[in-house]
């Protein structure tokens, strides 16, 4: 596949990306846009390693950093930007912000494909835009009010501090102290006290959002995932269209070493659902 770096514009700090074209004997049939896991980026994961397959299918896909990237990072400067201080509102509006830049390359409604905390997101986007053509979704999460204290109970976030801390994180907003950091014992392990606050109150919930859905969709997670986290099959009886969920055998949240597995159920479902 071609290969170009590129960079889209918000209202704030712009987003980086790569956009893969098929070689120039393959057609262009459409385009992907590929939505990262939280405190991942472009070149990490799925955005990764299903382009080469989808360009051979015909596919021009963009994978993007949302402004809510890795954990921290920085940019031309030393002001600290990243996941730690992503918010919902701003994810969302990223995700509008690079089907956009698509919609200008010609690709107007382009097939949104999102893993983990991107596949949350690829639900509302999806619901928000319904002319959407197929949604794939590796190992979304539940999303909603709860998400946070789930996690926790997974050893993951706040962990057994999950009440302390989120304490912590409401006095610090309410003090107008929203953006100090909080150190975490679970993966992400540190975020500001703004964006913990927010993540516990604004992420939209998949199911709920399941019956706007009606194009053909594909939910994958892997067998060692909770359901209750991750609810494939739930969510799958509640969408408008059709939705096929798939559990991938010894496989893990990220997909590690089954790669190949999921990139080859990714490609037959896209191949089957444009065809039909």
């Amino acid at each position: 596949m071609r290969t170009e770096l590129v960079t889209i514009e918000t209202d704030t700090l712009p987003l980086d990306g790569a956009w893969h074209l098929p070689e120039p004997e393959t057609p262009i049939i459409g385009a992907v846009l590929l939505f990262h896991g939280n405190t991942m980026n472009f070149y990490t994961g799925a955005p990764r390693f299903l382009p080469p397959a989808l360009t051979r299918m015909g596919f021009a896909c963009l994978a993007f950093n949302r402004r809510g990237h890795d954990i921290l990072s920085i940019r031309d400067s030393r002001a600290a930007e990243g996941a730690a201080f992503q918010l919902t509102h701003q994810a969302i509006a990223d995700n509008r912000y690079a089907a956009a830049w698509v919609a200008e390359k010609g690709f107007p409604n382009p097939v949104i494909i999102g893993h983990s905390n991107g596949g949350m997101l690829a639900v509302q986007h999806v619901a928000d835009h319904p002319n959407t053509p197929a949604m794939v979704l590796l190992s979304a999460h539940l999303g909603g009010r709860d998400q946070v204290r789930l996690s926790s109970l997974a050893g993951l976030m706040c962990g057994d501090q999950y009440e302390e801390i989120a304490a912590r994180a409401h006095r610090l907003v309410a003090e107008g102290r929203g953006d100090e950091l909080i150190l975490m014992p679970g993966w992400w392990y540190v975020s500001t006290a703004a964006a913990l606050v927010d993540r516990m109150g604004q992420m939209p919930e998949i199911l709920t959002l399941a019956p706007q859905i009606r194009c053909p969709s594909l939910y994958v997670v892997g067998d060692v995932e909770s359901p209750v986290i991750y609810p494939a099959e739930e969510f799958a009886g509640r969408t408008a269209g059709p939705c096929r969920a798939v559990i991938v055998e010894n496989c893990d949240h990220f997909y590690k070493g089954r790669e190949a597995e999921v990139t080859r159920v990714v490609a037959d479902f896209l191949a089957q659902t444009l065809r039909a």
